[in-house]
């Protein structure tokens, strides 16, 4: 149970993520969406491989 919680946050934050690369490129900060970006793809592709 607590390897799949853990794998549920990872995917929560990505998507966090993932709208923050959303609202960076809409002010035009797009380094911060780039780094934004690139958290999300992490946590979402280590909350998928725990799952």
């Amino acid at each position: 149970m607590t390897d799949n919680l853990l794998a549920i946050v990872l995917l929560f934050l990505g998507l966090f993520l993932g709208g923050g690369v959303f609202s960076l490129v809409r002010q035009g900060l797009k380094v911060g969406a780039a780094v934004c970006a690139l958290g999300a793809v992490m946590a979402i592709t280590a909350g998928v491989m725990w799952w």
